[in-house]
């Protein structure tokens, strides 16, 4: 019988972890994009003063196979711009959060992006000796090579989300490595295009002994976006595609019975689960 440190969850074979980088805010306009306000303002909980909502800062850590793999990094702990209106004053508690369960930067074998926005990359790098290096010094860094084409040449509506401070070390490292399309990081871990936030946006799939768990990137930022299809982001800069994409993972992992690792939408691990015929979204 396996057995786990506090807080790792099982999985087949493998180990899941939810780390925190803290607490992100967003204005919750923009999370809602076209749904009315009249429709989501009642259902969302208190805003801050600056109408924003607060969303969680998830990571997932997998052992698996004697590897160590960290999934996202959000926003980091270095002092960096980010985009207007969003509030990273509570994050940046990631490396603090790990090293609570005994685990250093050094430990890592594996970093995967799902996207290369600011609060799901930040803590790839971070200053040390007042340069730039890659938080993780082992570990190799997946992700999409059209995601990097996009972040390396953003144009003016993604600029603001797409940091150069986040992307210059790796791409001047031997430890960048660039997939297209589906792509097996090791045995039971695969990264797969679930484009619409971004054009080559992706999720990670962990599967051991018949269970699947999805870390689903930006598929949504709160749980009420995972209950209704048609609740589209702002930020997703393909929003029809967004919602194909939605339609297909999410019906998969209703279907399969898949556990979910939202990075914004607390405490991290939930299940999709039809009641009465509508998805409802419940949290472990």
């Amino acid at each position: 019988m396996m057995t786990l440190m506090p807080g790792w969850f099982p999985l087949g074979d493998c180990e899941l972890l939810v780390v925190s980088d803290g607490v992100l805010r967003l204005d919750a306009g923009s999370v809602f994009g076209v749904t009315p306000r009249v429709m989501w303002e009642p259902l969302v909980g208190p805003l801050d003063e600056e109408h924003r909502l607060a969303v969680g800062l998830n990571c997932l850590l997998v052992r698996s196979q004697g590897k160590l793999i960290l999934v996202e990094t959000a926003v980091g702990n270095k002092t960096t711009r980010v985009p207007a209106g969003a509030g990273v004053a509570q994050a940046g508690t990631l490396l603090e959060d790990m090293a609570r369960h005994g685990i250093q930067p050094e430990d890592v074998d594996i970093v995967i992006n799902t996207h290369l926005h600011f609060d799901h990359c930040g803590g790839n790098t971070t200053y040390r000796d007042d340069k730039l290096a890659l938080t993780f010094p082992r570990a190799q860094y997946f992700l999409q090579k059209g995601e990097w084409e996009e972040a390396n040449h953003p144009n003016e509506r993604t600029r603001a989300s797409y940091l150069p401070e986040n992307l210059e070390p790796l791409a001047d490292s031997s430890h960048l490595e660039l997939v297209e399309g589906e792509a097996e990081v090791i045995k039971g871990v695969r990264i797969l295009p679930a484009p619409g936030h971004t054009v080559a946006h992706a999720i990670v799939e962990v599967a051991s002994a018949g269970q699947t768990a999805l870390y689903i990137g930006d598929l949504a930022q709160h749980p009420l976006m995972l209950e209704r299809l048609a609740w589209i982001s702002s930020f997703d800069v393909l929003p029809l595609v967004a919602l194909e994409t939605k339609k297909r993972i999410l019906g998969r992992a209703i279907t399969e019975n898949a556990l979910l690792v939202s990075p914004h939408c607390p405490p991290g691990l939930g299940r999709l689960r039809l009641v009465d015929g509508k998805r409802k979204w419940e949290t472990l």
